[in-house]
């Protein structure tokens, strides 16, 4: 299954307007993405409970998961949108 690691980028980490950002763009991709901090349990992308329970914050990594035709694109994607400041732009 192809993987990425992104590091976070938005001021309030993984959580509220980025979290639902992330799983909205998850959810439309109609594959089966997981997301997980490192040494942790994947936790399904798509579910905004299980996002925002990870509790990843500003500067800490997260490894992304795709599984599906174009899970790489789709993880390039997560990827740029986990690496941008989503709070700057709201």
């Amino acid at each position: 299954m192809p993987s990425r690691t992104a590091t976070i980028a938005s001021s309030v980490g993984l959580h509220a307007r980025p979290a639902a950002l992330f799983v909205k763009q998850a959810n439309e991709s109609g594959l089966d993405v997981q997301v997980a901090r490192p040494g942790e349990e994947a936790v399904d992308a798509t579910s905004i409970l299980g996002v925002m329970t990870l509790g990843a914050k500003h500067g800490e990594q997260v490894e992304i998961t795709a599984e599906g035709k174009g899970a790489e694109q789709v993880l390039d994607a997560l990827v740029t949108l986990l690496e941008t400041d989503l709070d700057a732009q709201g």
